[in-house]
């Protein structure tokens, strides 16, 4: 089990950081000023995304990405120090083309489209022309069991109809955004297993009956791409529209989670790496109570604490990318350890963030509060993760699972490690 990247990772990852400081870095003021000023996309960003597609650091994220598409192709054990490194700048991912929910959505197309459908969505979405947004959460229904799901697609002649509300969108405002992938319950299929009756259907954002009803707020932030609310009445696509097979849905959903839950938490550990560094920076520079903060007792714990659980969050991601990639290879890695795997560091990324930030902004003092550090945005993001792409208690209820299953299959194996009366009266006859 071998975490290096390969030679031609750590080359891009070298490249990623020199472009970064060079070009991204510079623009950064200009970015949130034009955000807060409503002015989204800025207009330098198509500049900066041409010249990163010049440089080779274009569509970064995709392992089955073929000859004659644009981009590189990395494994995700690869491809996982390149998203640290994105993470510190909350915008930097789009640059690259390695954006969510596009990233998502591009291997969803990539593994089920047809010509037609690739050639209509997923060429444009890889060559960075259009935006998307998967649409799956509903506001009625618990929706962290997918399976409760009710927006719902019934077959119509030759057309596919779609009924029902869907909220926290990512992706919906942008402005270039063209497609939406919704997952819906069939309408004929009331009774069928509860896993093998949703759909996945593409809908172009400008079909009659697409309301974006508002972009909502996260914890008082407004992201202008959007977490949209979006009304879907009578929304009429034709039957070929419909991605992947009828009532396959379900599995096409968690098919698209693991990766880009990879990709999430190492752009989170990306943002805990920034935050311990603006943290240190601030302990030597500041001074209370007769001393630098960074002599003070409590915030070398702070440093330390971090440290250790940016690391430790680090291996377990890393683990999970490589089983990924064994799961793609010849021989495979078991589903359900892989499953299990990509719950933990959903879990674990999120809270690591909680904490690192938390202690970054209580050396900062006020200022940690303030705008005027990535800080607050970081704990914002932070603490919407443990709800986005499913809740903690969700992916806790599949590690747990399978660590049960594991102890069921080897019930009575352990029965060894207990010393027993029986046992102290009776050892066993050592013979030669």
């Amino acid at each position: 089990m071998d975490f290096a990247p390969s030679p031609l990772a750590r080359q891009l990852r070298d490249r990623l950081v020199a472009f970064m400081d060079r070009y991204l870095l510079p623009y950064n003021a200009a970015w949130h000023a034009a955000v807060q000023a409503g002015d989204y996309p800025p207009p330098f960003l198509e500049d900066l995304k041409a010249l990163a597609r010049e440089e080779g650091l274009w569509n970064l994220f995709l392992p089955t990405l073929r000859d004659d598409e644009p981009g590189t192709r990395l494994a995700n054990l690869d491809y996982a120090p390149l998203a640290e490194t994105m993470g510190r700048l909350p915008w930097a991912a789009e640059v690259f083309n390695c954006h969510a929910p596009d990233t998502g959505n591009i291997e969803l197309l990539h593994r089920f489209a047809t010509p037609a459908q690739r050639a209509a969505w997923l060429t444009p979405l890889l060559e960075g022309r259009i935006r998307s947004a998967f649409a799956m959460s509903e506001p009625d229904v618990a929706s962290s069991d997918p399976t409760n799901l009710q927006t719902t697609v019934r077959r119509d002649g030759g057309d596919l109809v779609l009924n029902g509300r869907k909220w926290f969108i990512t992706g919906a405002a942008h402005p270039q955004c063209r497609l939406l992938i919704v997952l819906c319950r069939n309408a004929d299929a009331d009774s069928a297993d509860s896993h093998r009756r949703h759909s996945m259907v593409l809908v172009p954002v400008d079909t009659p009956g697409v309301q974006i009803v508002r972009n909502i707020s996260v914890l008082h932030h407004h992201a202008p791409e959007g977490h949209c609310e979006i009304l879907l009445q009578g929304v009429r696509v034709p039957a070929d529209h419909l991605l992947g097979d009828w009532g396959a849905g379900f599995a096409m959903a968690q098919a698209r989670l693991g990766p880009g839950r990879v990709h999430h938490c190492m752009r989170t550990i990306g943002q805990c790496e920034l935050a311990l560094t603006l943290a240190t920076g601030r302990a030597l520079e500041r001074t209370a109570f007769g001393k630098p903060l960074a002599e003070q007792a409590n915030v070398q714990e702070w440093i330390a604490e971090s440290r250790i659980e940016i690391d430790q969050a680090r291996l377990l991601v890393l683990h999970a990318a490589w089983l990924l990639d064994q799961g793609e290879s010849a021989d495979g890695a078991d589903a359900r350890q892989v499953r299990a795997q990509v719950a933990a560091i959903k879990v674990v990324a999120a809270r690591l963030q909680q904490r690192v930030v938390d202690r970054a902004m209580q050396i900062f003092g006020a200022m940690g509060l303030s705008p005027d550090t990535p800080l607050a945005a970081f704990w914002t993001w932070g603490r919407a993760l443990r709800l986005m792409d499913g809740p903690d208690e969700v992916h806790l209820r599949t590690v747990a699972r399978h660590e049960l299953a594991q102890a069921r299959a080897q019930l009575g194996g352990s029965a060894a490690w207990f010393t027993t009366p029986e046992q102290l009266r009776a050892p066993p006859h050592l013979s030669a």
